[in-house]
């Protein structure tokens, strides 16, 4: 597969800058080797750190190579808090994540735009758990009511980012991630039913 470069300019920075505009960004220094997570494209690896001149501007950059799309992407080092980047998550914040998924579902806007943009947005925020919970929202609506195909798109893509992160944090292959995660979406659904079933 050929390898896609995203590079991440101030100009695609600003949309998430108004989003970080509410809140205090510490800066977090990465080194190579360390996993990752980046809104919109999922966990990779940070590969190399470099001083590169762009605009006639010299910055550092780090270049995280994403793992399941096969994608680098390039983020000037100052900016990395601010566009989402962080560490992957650990155990503790594993098992969040799974309550997140078997929780019920959200308020979510009724119309079909205004839902689209607020999935979005979450994803956007690269948080773990507004992830989990686009994921859990959407398998929810999948499963009552069906989806638009712009919404199974962003469902399939949420699920990516989500099982991506999973396979670093759990130690597994990517497939085995995402098989994980199905299961771990199924039996949620099962569990959710049952307490349906029993409320009534």
């Amino acid at each position: 597969m050929a390898v896609k470069e995203a590079e991440i300019t101030d100009e695609a920075l600003e949309g998430i800058e108004d989003l970080e505009a509410t809140r205090e960004v510490p800066f977090v220094e990465y080194e190579i080797g360390d996993q990752v997570v980046y809104p919109h494209h999922g966990a990779g690896k940070v590969i190399k750190k470099e001083l590169k001149e762009v605009l006639g501007e010299r910055r550092e950059y780090l270049t995280i190579q994403i793992l399941h799309n096969d994608m680098t992407v390039m983020v000037p080092t100052e900016n990395a808090g601010k566009a989402g980047l962080r560490r992957v998550i650990q155990d503790e914040e594993v098992e969040k994540v799974l309550g997140v998924l078997r929780d019920d579902v959200s308020q979510m806007p009724k119309n079909w735009n205004r839902r689209f943009k607020h999935n979005r947005d979450k994803i956007k925020t690269g948080d773990v758990f507004e992830l989990a919970e686009v994921v859990r929202n959407l398998a929810i609506r999948e499963q009552e009511k069906g989806l638009s195909t712009g919404e199974k798109q962003m469902y399939t893509r949420a699920k990516k980012i989500l099982a991506s992160e999973l396979m670093y944090a759990l130690e597994m292959e990517e497939d085995e991630a995402e098989e994980h995660l199905e299961s771990l979406i199924e039996d949620a659904h099962a569990e959710r039913n049952g307490a349906a079933a029993a409320a009534k």
